[in-house]
């Protein structure tokens, strides 16, 4: 094992050294996209060389301590050798676990920003509720991890809640942690409306895209078709007296069905129209970036049942029963009865199960 880890571990070292060299030269700074894919890399593969400095320095002390276990002679001496080998012993197999993680190949979008959408399904007035219940429980979410969120456009249900609300979070590793909410979010409880206390079944839709930077997709930006409105909504008289919503119409042309699709976006983030308008051209890099990778999506989805959601986005993904206070992720059959806390954004657990599942599903598929 050990031989076999550290092989794999000295390939790296080499290409660790020749990224360093790279990132410092003029020709690849110039080249962005090459330049932040290449320090993307050196700064994985400089956890790896730290996690294998460490590795080799616990495997070092485990044979220097042998040794000097049978050349000493003072028994307490040999005490505190025996017991230094057993800590170092037992610091092997963590180590192990955690440079077999670090060598599995990342997935290329978890350190991006997102834009995430929420859209009431099923259920009527009831799923535009639960839908601003979901949003809710990620607001909190985001604000306990200390990322920012920023509210692009909504529509406000009949009875509260959200037909749809499309909002970006940024911060480190979002997609990496919040991809894992793809999908149909299914919600059991009597209806506010209902008068005979009967509990009803219903949906509310979440898509999480990883945001696109300016080189991942081409854009023409002259053929961009731009409307301005009036934004209504929270803001106070400024938003409705000045024309600060933009609405971007483009003509794209999608390569897997060979036929031009028209992408419409909204943004009324802020008053100020400019912003809008940059933040619009953001969310429809976004969504063309989400269609042209959605083959790759679902390759990676056909592997693992934990990515069931960004494969299949009409795919049921978890339960929410409010009689029973319970929550049920049917990717990896895990059940909680803490349902108020995980409304209250606490959903840290479930998702810490869901990447250990991925992680598991990751290393069998690499070998490790």
């Amino acid at each position: 094992m050990n031989n076999t880890l550290l092989e794999k571990l000295d390939g790296l070292v080499s290409r660790y050294e020749e990224v360093s060299t790279l990132i410092t030269d003029p020709s690849v700074i110039a080249d962005q996209k090459r330049y932040v894919r290449l320090t993307k890399e050196y700064k994985d593969l400089g956890r790896i060389v730290k996690a294998r400095k460490e590795y080799i320095d616990t495997l070092d002390n485990i044979a220097l301590a042998k040794e000097m276990i049978q050349e000493e002679s003072d028994e307490s001496t040999r005490q505190m050798l025996r017991e230094e080998l057993s800590a170092s012993e037992e610091r092997i197999p963590r180590l192990e676990e955690e440079i077999k993680l670090l060598l599995i190949p990342a997935d290329p979008e978890d350190d991006k920003n997102v834009i995430m959408e929420i859209r009431g399904g099923t259920g009527g007035d009831e799923a535009a509720l639960f839908a601003g219940d979901l949003f809710r429980m990620y607001s909190k979410y985001i604000e306990q991890k200390g990322w920012k969120m920023a509210v692009s456009s909504y529509s406000e249900g009949a009875a509260g809640g959200y037909k749809e609300i499309i909002f970006s979070v940024t911060g480190e590793g979002v997609y990496g942690i919040l991809k894992y909410e793809s999908g149909v979010h299914r919600v059991q409880r009597v209806p506010a409306t209902e008068t005979q206390g009967r509990v009803h079944t219903s949906a509310a839709t979440v898509a999480v895209l990883p945001e696109a930077e300016a080189f991942d997709v081409e854009i023409n930006e002259g053929a961009i078709k731009w409307d301005t409105f009036r934004s209504s909504g929270a803001g106070g008289q400024n938003v409705n007296k000045v024309e600060s919503g933009v609405r971007a119409r483009y003509m794209w042309h999608n390569p897997m069905t060979n036929e031009d699709e028209e992408i419409l976006v909204e943004c009324t983030e802020t008053r100020d129209q400019p912003k809008n308008k940059e933040r619009a051209l953001a969310r429809l890099r976004t969504f063309i970036y989400d269609k042209e990778h959605q083959k790759y999506i679902d390759d990676i989805a056909s592997r693992r049942k934990t990515m069931v959601s960004t494969g299949d986005r009409s795919a049921k993904i978890r339960t929410y029963n409010y009689p029973q206070g319970r929550i049920t992720d049917h990717r990896i059959g895990y059940t909680i009865y803490n349902l108020s806390a995980f409304m209250d954004g606490q959903i840290q657990d479930v998702i810490d199960h869901l990447i250990v599942a991925e992680n598991a599903e990751r290393m069998k598929e690499s070998e490790l």
